[in-house]
């Protein structure tokens, strides 16, 4: 958590404050925010927000090509990845305003009309990372090189050979990162859960029928999310500070706890590759 859904709504909502802003200063506030990998950031100054966007978990603010007068020698970052991790967020703020207890990095921006904001990079448990980067250091970031496909672009075929390739639990796989960029636990749980499919199963076991269902129940679940800017669970928060709201559709709730939406028995506990999963006994197979 943030999972694709936030990560996606976050770039969407920040995008409209910070697109085509000049960075007129960065700084790192805890040096153990920063990428060992990662540029100086004060290498960002003098640099245009051309986009901002997202690969599986993590937000790139990608930036404009420098403006002329910089030498050949210099080391210019193409873009800044922001892996939010656990309590990351991205928020904009009035000039002068001060960073926080739990503010990481300052970037101080302004508009094309002149206007001044700053944008920070908060992060209560301190997990997430901030990475200034050229395409070469992207290729040398195994994190980066390794990410397996966008799930909402894979096809039918590639994802079938994906699962066919994988011994270990469905759960398990879905959550590599390295087979399927951005899914985490909620999501996981949640396409599993439409897809009927017990998360123990393993995925080498689908047949091409429950393939096909399982991606698409996955792209379901992910797109429906987004349309509910995420989920909050507990620290989530989109660039404009407001919590997502699919968390709401999870499950039904009555006094025996949790139940399945499909069958309405109570739904059973267990743990897949050391995560808790909810699942109903009866519907998944």
């Amino acid at each position: 958590m943030p999972e694709l859904p936030e990560v996606e709504t976050v770039a969407r909502t920040l995008r409209p404050q910070v697109q085509e802003c000049l960075i007129e200063g960065a700084e790192v506030l805890r040096s153990g925010s920063l990428h060992p990998l990662s540029l100086p950031l004060a290498t960002l100054a003098g640099r245009r927000i051309a986009d901002v966007g997202r690969r599986g978990k993590l937000l790139l603010v990608h930036l404009a090509p420098p403006e002329s007068g910089r030498t050949p020698e210099e080391t210019a970052p193409d873009l800044l990845a922001v892996h939010l991790r656990m309590t990351g967020r991205l928020m904009v703020y009035a000039p002068g305003t001060p960073p926080g207890s739990h503010t990481r990095c300052v970037f101080d921006l302004r508009t094309p009309d002149g206007d001044r904001r700053r944008l920070f990079f908060d992060d209560t448990r301190a997990f997430g990372l901030v990475l200034a980067a050229t395409p070469e250091i992207l290729q040398a970031w195994d994190f980066w090189r390794e990410l397996g496909p966008e799930p909402l672009e894979i096809g039918e075929r590639e994802f079938a050979a994906l699962l066919r390739s994988r011994g270990a639990a469905l759960k398990a796989v879905l959550l590599d990162q390295k087979v399927i960029a951005g899914i985490g636990n909620i999501y996981a749980d949640e396409s599993l859960f439409q897809a009927g499919l017990d998360p123990r199963r393993k995925a080498s076991s689908l047949s091409p029928a429950q393939s096909r269902c399982l991606l698409a129940a996955l792209k379901d679940v992910l797109r429906r999310s987004i349309a509910q800017c995420g989920s909050s669970i507990r620290d989530y928060r989109d660039a404009n500070g407001d919590v997502g709201a699919f968390q709401n559709s999870f499950a039904v709730y009555g006094r025996g706890g949790a139940a399945c939406v499909r069958c309405g028995r109570p739904l059973q506990k267990i743990r897949v590759a050391g995560r808790a999963t909810v699942c109903c006994p009866h519907c998944q197979k």
